[in-house]
């Protein structure tokens, strides 16, 4: 049976912790992909405690573009046989704002993270992704927006990232490239990224994560394909 192998960006804490946790759970060889050593260290740790294939994590900087394209080229000496990448990691920029008080500085930082590291990565890894009929994951919001949860820069970010997956989707297939990409919303989830915040209608990243790998691992092809979890809706 050929070995399964993930990169999963952001994995050192939050969804994409729990999304690497149940991905490892149900065979899945996991590299954490994170910018800082001890809170990667601590996860890898974390991770084989509860029986979890970790062979390592790779620095992944999403503002760092030739550290990214250094991580790519570590991936493909260590990892050759890697057929998962989950777009994980982002960041919030300013969700304490409205849209017209959102500062332009912030709007370009979510970009660079959230949309250009990510971009960046995953164009770097699609030769390798290519070559072993890869797949790719990005987690993401609704580019539609709600009149319940609508922060500018994040929100601007993703809809970027939403196209870059549908363009990419119909390339693919127009190609007849052996590759997939789609994009997945895991919904309202309790995580550092929104402090923390627990409200009715939050998850928490057990239950994501468990969502998320059941998903990746369900056999269907799902090409271009933008899933919701969980809707964003109103709270009462």
């Amino acid at each position: 049976m050929k070995e399964k192998i993930v990169l999963v960006t952001g994995a050192n804490k939050g969804i994409g912790y729990g999304i690497a946790k149940h991905l490892g759970l149900s065979g899945w060889k996991v590299i954490i992909g994170a910018r800082n050593q001890e809170r990667a260290e601590k996860a890898v740790s974390e991770l084989r405690s509860q029986g979890v294939d970790v062979p390592g994590w790779m620095h992944i900087e999403l503002t760092d573009l030739e550290g990214l394209q250094q991580a790519a080229r570590e991936v493909n000496e260590r990892y050759p046989g890697l057929t998962l990448l989950v777009n994980n990691a982002g960041i919030p920029g300013d969700m304490s704002v409205d849209g017209g008080h959102t500062e332009i500085g912030v709007i370009r930082e979510t970009l660079e993270v959230n949309f250009i590291g990510t971009f960046a990565l995953t164009k770097a890894l699609l030769p390798l992704l290519e070559k072993n009929n890869g797949r790719i994951v990005n987690i993401t919001v609704p580019s539609e927006i709600s009149p319940y949860w609508h922060p500018l820069a994040y929100v601007a970010s993703k809809a970027a990232q939403n196209a870059m997956m549908g363009v990419m989707a119909v390339e693919f297939q127009q190609n007849n490239q052996p590759l997939e990409i789609f994009s997945v919303h895991p919904g309202p989830t309790t995580t550092d990224l929104n402090g923390n915040m627990s409200l009715p209608g939050f998850h928490d990243i057990e239950t994501v994560g468990s969502k998320t790998a059941a998903l990746i691992n369900d056999g269907n092809s799902h090409q271009g394909e933008f899933i919701e979890l969980y809707p964003i809706v109103k709270e009462d």
